[in-house]
């Protein structure tokens, strides 16, 4: 009677595992995991990101048209895991310093600009649930323009585009959304 019970408890937790797993697969798969890098002569930048798609939705947008990431809301800047970036040497972000090393990266969406956060905790999953951006531990915010694009962009992308050695724009990319950070090595 144990031994069936045990099996039976056993099959149940089998089949939980089973299904968590293939919950977390199919999830990360409409997000792919991304990595944009930067390589200058002695600047590296990597970012590692999520890549959620446009599927048809309102992107960014007031709250009450529907937008799935409204202006002036905390958005973890990709889906899945927080958005990870790397600077290999001391940088200067639009006119910011900021360290060498690794950061986790949200933003605040809005119609004209965007604030743009690197925060110093880097081991969190999502956004909102107990909002694991802890604003104690922001390092650097910076605001720049947005700008519209004609075409629309399906996936959310990072990009780099060199200027000139250890110079370069980070590209930020959605919807007919578009912003740039300007990033030099001090």
């Amino acid at each position: 009677m144990v031994k069936k019970i045990l099996l039976g408890i056993g099959a149940v937790l089998l089949l939980l595992v089973g299904y968590a797993l293939y919950i977390f697969l199919s999830t990360s798969n409409l997000s792919p995991t991304a990595t944009a890098t930067y390589q200058g002569s002695s600047l590296k930048v990597d970012v590692v990101y999520s890549q959620p798609s446009k599927r048809d939705r309102l992107i960014f947008g007031a709250a009450e048209e529907g937008a799935l990431q409204p202006y002036g809301q905390k958005w973890r800047t990709g889906a899945n895991e927080a958005t990870q970036i790397t600077f290999s040497e001391k940088v200067m972000l639009d006119g910011e310093v900021l360290k060498a090393g690794t950061y986790s990266l949200y933003s605040y969406p809005g119609p004209e600009e965007w604030t743009i956060v690197f925060n110093s905790n880097v081991d969190y999953w999502g956004a909102g649930i107990g909002d694991p951006f802890d604003e104690s531990k922001d390092v650097l915010r910076i605001k720049v323009p947005v700008m519209s694009s004609i075409e629309t962009v399906e996936l959310f992308t990072i990009s780099f585009e060199e200027l000139m050695d250890n110079n370069a724009i980070m590209n930020f990319s959605w919807d007919k959304t578009q912003f740039n950070v300007p990033v030099s090595k001090l």
